[in-house]
């Protein structure tokens, strides 16, 4: 067989054994999630984590410039050597489809966490109205306590590395009760694109190839902290967006800190609302005349940021994004966001906010 057929073949190979993995999702969280996963993510956050800025982030323009210079140079070949080119492509992406998995995405495969945990997923409206009320109050409670006023919005006081070393102490007090949520090694920090993520409408992602949690720098504060809490979950080897979710609001409301409380319980608040918005317009109402001014003054504020970049561009990341999960195992993609509120909320049926 030439050399030149090896690594595409390769490439179809990793195709066919990705879509049996589904099926055996015990063996992946023993042996990989919980056994190679641990030691690669430890090792890379040893090697990365003490650098100030993203490693992952240059190494991703390095290679925007080599393939920009690839495209330039062969762009007068596709016609009369389309199939080496083909399969020099094809050789090259088998090379980092290996290594993305090897080095994190074997984890969208593992058990999900609502069997891990023994949580419910399914909900009724009665009780999502239920927990709606209970986040409301609660949320109310924190915003008042920090500003005295329930018409003042929330501003953060701390800064950006700060969260970021902060973020720790929510990790340890849920590490207490769940000890699968202890994290080690920091390594997380502002993302150097983090302009072309805004457009793209992403708050952060974590980089598979050197480990390194990014975090978008140009968020609105009051919601960093469980931004960063998300982005710390996947970097533990949570790969599903709702698990992420999940994990990330009850790092910050583990926190000691009513600042990362607020952000925590007001985030979930802002899921549980837009559900209602969608599902019953009048309950909606009903529930968002309950909510103090302040809080609705942070959503405000989020929505006036996330209005200045919308454009078609985010709009076509998030279809690809949303193409990009189904094909990795996550059925509901996008909509995964959101589906943390079936977790939280039986996640809270026995348990005070």
């Amino acid at each position: 067989m030439k050399s030149k057929y090896i690594l595409p073949l390769f490439f179809l190979l990793q195709i066919i054994l990705l879509k049996i993995l589904p099926y055996f999702p015990e063996f992946i969280e023993s042996f990989y999630s919980n056994g190679l996963y641990l030691k690669i993510s430890h090792f890379s956050r040893i090697v990365f984590g003490k650098i100030p800025f993203s490693i992952g982030d240059c190494l991703y323009s390095v290679l925007i410039l080599f393939l920009i210079r690839w495209i330039w140079k062969t762009r007068k070949t596709w016609k009369t050597q389309w199939k080496d080119n083909l399969l020099q492509a094809l050789s090259v992406l088998a090379i980092f489809y290996f290594f993305f998995h090897l080095l994190w995405a074997l984890n969208y495969y593992r058990e999900p966490l609502f069997e891990k945990m023994k949580i419910q997923r399914e909900y009724t409206d009665a009780g999502l109205l239920a927990f709606t009320k209970k986040l409301i109050a609660k949320t109310n409670e924190i915003q008042f306590q920090i500003t005295k006023k329930d018409s003042a919005k929330i501003v953060f006081p701390y800064s950006q590395n700060q969260a970021f070393q902060m973020n720790l102490s929510g990790y340890e007090n849920l590490a207490i009760e769940y000890p699968y949520f202890k994290y080690e090694i920091p390594s997380i920090k502002k993302s150097l694109f983090s302009l072309p993520l805004t457009y793209m409408g992403f708050g952060g992602y974590l980089n598979p190839f050197t480990n390194e949690a990014q975090v978008n720098d140009l968020l609105p504060m009051y919601n960093f902290p469980v931004t960063s809490c998300h982005e710390m979950a996947h970097q533990m080897g949570y790969a599903s967006e709702s698990e992420c979710n999940f994990i990330g609001v009850l790092a910050s409301v583990r926190n000691q800190n009513l600042y990362y409380q607020y952000s925590g319980y007001s985030f979930a608040l802002r899921y549980c609302l837009g559900i209602w918005q969608a599902k019953d317009e009048k309950t909606f109402k009903e529930l968002k005349s309950t909510v103090h001014i302040g809080i609705l003054k942070n959503y405000q504020e989020s929505q006036d940021f996330w209005k200045q970049y919308d454009t078609f561009i985010d709009k076509g990341f998030h279809v690809f994004y949303d193409n990009f999960l189904k094909t990795n195992n996550q059925k509901d993609g996008m909509e995964g966001y959101s589906k943390f509120v079936d977790l939280m909320v039986n996640y809270y049926k026995t348990r005070e906010l």
